[in-house]
């Protein structure tokens, strides 16, 4: 059902920009015939508007992977650097849940791990919404922050990194099998300062899945058999995303960022000084306005991303 309400939702878009397309080419043939420059003026206008319309839909439409219209999570981790790299992740959680609210999607909070004075050590959140997943799956990677630290007294240059990855939410129709000799199950209490998004309760829970080594953790709510739920959830969602890695791989069929996640993988450069300019390493894609940016205006570089990842494949799909 879910699958038939996106196409009708499609179809109907299409339907749309067809009739508004055929009303505006009648509205010029008429202000031509009649001679009138003021019509013909206004039918070009709207007929070059629809042209940006057409445009994203064409992206949507190469959101056809197999769980690209699904809900993701989002794991933000700060990299080696303390207070500097723990800001610069709390800026990147700030930025996406922008991004999000501005695309009227919903932000669930899963994790939250405070900095020893200011940001985030981790966060792992939700996004709901229909292609949150397609729309997001290129984020994975390290991001690059250039500034003058708040932090330094003597007001030097720093340059931090956090990496962020992004894998889907999986439904019953996907059979992920984890037996229970190769999970780990750790129970602890919430620590540090926490942000509001955490409770503080002995209820928080870890899962390690041992033959790769993921793990997840969940302190979102005060029971811990629903943390635990919410633990598995992500935790076949990680193996489910950990397969279509291996699969792409195998296949040599993918080029950018997801399947070489590490450290030394850097996907976008966010420069505040000495002058402001957000670049991706992938696309050439760049923007001066850096502060748009970090406030959730992340489109032009998402479709870029999408586009050069679906080139880069040779076909639409997510990893089929």
């Amino acid at each position: 059902m879910r699958e038939r309400t996106q196409l009708e939702k499609s179809m109907n878009r299409v339907r749309e920009i067809e009739i508004e397309l055929e009303d505006s080419v009648g509205l010029l043939e008429l202000g031509e015939a009649e001679g009138d420059a003021d019509i013909v003026t206004e039918a070009e206008a709207a007929i070059e508007a629809l042209g940006p319309v057409a445009e994203k839909m064409e992206l949507e439409s190469l959101l056809s992977g197999e769980v690209d219209g699904n809900d993701c999570y989002l794991e933000i981790n700060a990299g080696a650097g303390g207070t500097e790299s723990q800001d610069w992740a709390e800026m990147l959680v700030r930025m996406y849940v922008r991004w999000a609210e501005n695309h009227d999607y919903q932000v669930e909070w899963i994790e939250e791990s405070a900095g020893e004075e200011a940001g985030l050590k981790s966060a792992t959140f939700k996004i709901g919404g229909t292609n949150s997943y397609g729309w997001l799956k290129t984020e994975s990677g390290v991001h690059r922050l250039v500034r003058i630290s708040p932090f330094d007294s003597q007001s030097r240059r720093h340059t931090s990194f956090a990496s962020v990855w992004v894998y889907p939410v999986i439904d019953d129709s996907i059979e992920i099998e984890i037996e229970d000799k190769d999970l780990r199950v750790d129970t602890y209490r919430a620590s540090g300062a926490g942000g509001q998004h955490v409770n503080k309760t002995d209820s928080a829970v870890r899962l390690t899945h041992l033959p790769t080594g993921i793990v997840v953790q969940c302190q979102n709510d005060r029971s811990q058999h629903r943390n635990r739920a919410t633990a598995m959830e992500m935790m076949r969602a990680r193996l489910y995303e950990h397969e279509l890695q291996k699969r792409e791989a195998e296949a040599e069929a993918q080029q950018s960022a997801k399947t070489d996640i590490g450290w030394g993988h850097q996907i976008r450069s966010y420069v505040l000084h000495p002058y402001q300019m957000v670049k991706d390493l992938r696309t050439e894609v760049e923007t001066g306005n850096a502060q748009a940016v970090l406030d959730g205006d992340l489109d032009r570089f998402l479709e870029a991303s999408l586009a050069s990842h679906v080139a880069g494949r040779g076909d639409t799909g997510a990893g089929a």
